[in-house]
């Protein structure tokens, strides 16, 4: 299978935010490329929140070109199998924390944003951190740090509070 059909499996069992997930459908089907950065109307992109629920804490990243803090996330790459595999490489390349673990139930949220080079439909899933984990920032970092629950609100945008809320939910 390939990853533009696994995202659309994966968007059509997704039972929240009816008129984005149809949003995102939509763009799939009239977009053979719409998983890739090349498409300048808009690409599919995977992220992962990573928790530790047993310190109450979220790992974010404060993003090298947009300079906010985020979840790690980012482009599909071809050698992606699916789009969980896509965000759990990209929480691992940008945490540098090997063994983290998706949260069971598929993504989390979806978030549709602008950036630089496109709009994001980001498909956001949750990651859990091993136990005594330690982190190290990437290239496309200017920071990496640790948040208790209830500082995320005070340095990170809306869109990531709504991702921990979902994910806290879920927990």
């Amino acid at each position: 299978m390939s990853l533009h059909d696994d995202a659309a499996l994966v968007l059509k069992g997704y039972e929240s935010q009816e008129e984005l997930r149809q949003a995102y459908l939509t763009h799939l089907e009239t977009h053979p490329d719409g998983m890739w950065k090349s498409c300048t109307d808009g690409h599919v992109t995977a992220s992962a929140l990573v928790i530790d629920p047993v310190r109450e804490r979220v790992l974010l990243t404060l993003h090298g070109k947009l300079r906010m803090w985020l979840q790690m996330g980012g482009h599909c790459e071809p050698g992606d199998p699916t789009l969980a595999a896509a965000a759990l490489r990209e929480a691992t390349e940008e945490s540098g924390i090997a063994g983290l673990t998706l949260l069971p139930g598929g993504p989390v949220r979806l978030d549709r944003h602008h950036t630089p080079c496109a709009w994001h439909l980001d498909v956001q899933y949750a990651a859990t951190a091993p136990a005594g984990a330690v982190e190290t920032i990437s290239d496309e970092s200017l920071d990496l740090r640790w948040f208790p629950y209830d500082e995320v609100a005070g340095v990170a945008d809306e869109s990531v509070v709504r991702l921990l809320e979902a994910t806290r939910a879920r927990l």
